[in-house]
């Protein structure tokens, strides 16, 4: 359960905000969006999201919204508890994709976030976003 204190503007963003500022990129680069979600695998005090049930989330709702592909690295996440006052550590997903700046791909994230929170019974799933000059 990753929890940040701009959860709720990012929810916001997700949402269908305005665009980014638009990028001036180099010959051969796109500009893009860069979106890096962040998965907990604690479920309460116990790491229950295991590698096999992260690998099936990603085949059943990652792959077929972003097909061309994305990045998975592990991570450690951390995050003050309030209503326990502590601070939990967790072991965490960092889920890298780069799309274009559209609504569609936005809902897309969304989505996805939506998908781990009910799956997983988790809080939340942090979501970052910025703009990039992308090749490939």
């Amino acid at each position: 359960m990753i929890r940040f204190a701009f959860a709720g503007l990012l929810a916001g963003t997700l949402a269908g905000c305005a665009s980014l500022q638009p990028l001036t990129c180099g010959p051969g680069q796109e500009a893009m969006l860069t979106a890096e979600l962040l998965f907990g695998r604690k479920i309460g005090d116990r790491v229950d999201v295991s590698e096999a049930a992260f690998r099936r989330f990603v085949d059943d709702e990652v792959t077929p919204r972003f097909p061309g592909g994305l990045t998975i690295l592990d991570a450690r996440g951390q995050y003050r508890d309030a209503g326990r006052g502590a601070l939990i550590r967790e072991p965490s997903k960092l889920l890298l994709i780069a799309l274009k700046d559209e609504a569609e791909g936005r809902a897309k994230l969304a989505a996805i976030a939506e998908a781990y929170k009910s799956r997983f019974h988790q809080q939340s799933v942090g979501t970052i976003l910025r703009p990039a000059c992308v090749s490939f």
